[in-house]
């Protein structure tokens, strides 16, 4: 029941793969029970609130002029490179999906 639970979470986007291995390692352990108190207890809940993230990539984009640069010049790493200001700015917990997504939106307008 625990685990259907937690591939759930995974699949609603509550949490992200590496968040849900320490999730399935705290159960496993027996240090709990409770995949949602085990989400919470931990702050592993990722972070899909589109405003926070929207502010999140606009500080990124302003202080990473050169990668942005690079970007637009056609050079695939520095958006990599973006992606990972924008996962470290939020502690790992934005939805990497959607800060892709939200990246390639500003980066082309």
């Amino acid at each position: 029941a625990q685990l259907a639970e937690l591939l759930k979470r995974i699949a609603d986007g509550t949490i992200s793969n590496n968040a849900a291995r320490q999730v399935f390692d705290a159960l496993w352990t027996g240090e709990a029970t409770d995949v949602d108190a085990v989400i919470e207890a931990k702050g592993l809940k990722q972070m899909n609130d589109s405003g926070a993230l929207e502010k999140i990539v606009d500080e990124v984009i302003a202080a990473n002029p050169d990668n942005v640069a690079q970007y637009k010049a056609g050079k695939d790493k520095a958006f990599n490179a973006l992606v990972g200001q924008v996962m470290k700015a939020s502690k790992g917990k934005a939805n990497p999906q959607q800060a892709t997504d939200l990246l390639r939106a500003r980066l082309s307008a």
